[in-house]
């Protein structure tokens, strides 16, 4: 939220399935921001501002990308790992089946289900 609309570079990935679902991102699309050490809770929503690049931090020849993100907002109510866990729908979502994946695909059901547990209409 402090970058504001200039947004801030998610980089440090360093696996090979979140590098690809990195790369499938579109300028435009929204994620939801999950906080995967500090409490491990959706916290918001956050749209692409720049689609893939390479990592400027990554050795040369090295493939790693990054994207641009900026924070649309917070969820009234964070949702934790736990609740998305005991919601049934979402028993398949990539949280649930992959959670040390940094970055995870979520489908338009799963969105819709964890947008209404955050707050979200």
């Amino acid at each position: 939220m402090a970058a504001g609309d200039k947004g801030t570079r998610w980089d440090g990935v360093r696996n090979h399935t979140a590098k690809q679902n990195l790369m499938a991102m579109n300028k435009g699309d929204l994620g939801f921001f999950y906080h995967s050490n500090e409490g491990k809770d959706i916290i918001g929503i956050v749209e692409v501002i720049r689609e893939h690049y390479p990592d400027p931090a990554a050795a040369p020849g090295e493939p790693w990308v990054v994207v641009d993100l900026r924070a649309v907002k917070p969820l009234p109510k964070p949702v934790s790992l736990a609740e998305i866990k005991a919601e049934p729908s979402l028993a398949k979502m990539s949280l649930v089946t992959s959670a040390r994946l940094s970055v995870q695909p979520v489908t338009v059901a799963e969105w819709k289900i964890a947008s209404r547990m955050g707050g979200l209409a």
